[in-house]
């Protein structure tokens, strides 16, 4: 279809704009990459801007020659992998029934699931609930403690309600199979890129998670990677926390810091081309179908 001239200046200007927005978006990631890459000393004297000068790896060398970002690396992933799987067990154990209208009180049950998006019970209350579950300075309680999200259970409901036909399930019921075997046989089959757009979601929320790691944990060999990277960043740990580490001239704390956030980034970016296909299958995913 041709464009009219009005047509032509809104694209030209979206386009302009969009092009900005990323760049913006997009240079404070190069610059940390570029400056991990460069020489320490010519980052210190603010030269580089846009790619690395003074290619250096030693930065990275550093880093996993640190014993304790091992360590941090090993429990984000127990907590992505496990956390995740646990996610996804609860959202499904919840928005399965949920979307059922032969569930009795599912009225009351979906408002309720919904009440918990608009309130909180808040930080302290969450804090004395763990603590008399004995749940802190526990892995088991980052875990299970923060497993379901409401918003994405909704997302996993609508799905099964509006995206798989009432019809399956009744054909698999008159050869009497019963509500566990639809299910598995079935939903969640059906269901597969509703499940890795929330497992992406959860992963990365899990791989990110700061806040309740950092008030959960007292024991140093819990903690997270991005727990570590805030002591690295704010605390400066690096050069008491380092022992046998190099940070003379030679050394930079501040490019020290940008290589761990890059090393940090590294398995998410390996992980999305794998859920890519279906993540864009899931964007949509719970939309009213007509």
């Amino acid at each position: 279809m041709r464009q009219t001239k009005g047509e032509k200046i809104f694209y030209a200007i979206n386009n302009v704009l969009l092009m900005i927005i990323s760049i913006i978006s997009l240079y404070p990631l190069l610059y940390v990459l570029s400056a991990s890459l460069s020489d320490p000393e010519i980052v210190a004297m603010g030269k580089v801007w846009l790619l690395p000068k003074g290619f250096s790896i030693k930065n990275y060398i550093e880093v996993l020659n640190y014993d304790g970002i091992w360590t941090a690396y090993g429990n984000t992933i127990i907590y992505a992998v496990f956390g995740t799987a646990f996610s996804l067990l609860t959202t499904i154990c919840l928005a399965y029934p949920l979307s059922k209208k032969r569930l009795r009180g599912q009225a009351f049950f979906t408002f309720f699931a919904a009440f918990t998006m608009w309130f909180s019970a808040g930080m302290i209350p969450t804090f004395l609930n763990m603590q008399s579950l004995n749940l802190l300075d526990s892995r088991i309680g980052l875990i299970i403690g923060f497993s379901l999200n409401s918003f994405y259970m909704f997302i996993m409901r609508n799905y099964f309600a509006s995206s798989i036909p009432d019809s399956l399930e009744e054909s698999a019921k008159i050869d009497g199979a019963n509500d566990l075997y639809v299910l598995i046989r079935i939903y969640l089959p059906l269901a597969l890129p509703c499940l890795a757009t929330l497992a992406l979601y959860y992963m990365v929320d899990r791989w990110n998670g700061y806040l309740w790691a950092s008030i959960i944990f007292k024991t140093e060999s819990k903690l997270p990677l991005q727990v570590l990277i805030k002591k690295l960043i704010l605390d400066s740990t690096w050069a008491a926390s380092m022992d046998g580490v190099d940070t003379s001239a030679n050394f930079n704390l501040e490019t020290l810091t940008y290589a761990t956030i890059v090393v940090s980034v590294i398995p998410m970016l390996a992980v999305y081309p794998w859920l890519q296909k279906y993540f864009v299958k899931g964007l949509t995913v719970g939309a009213v179908k007509g």
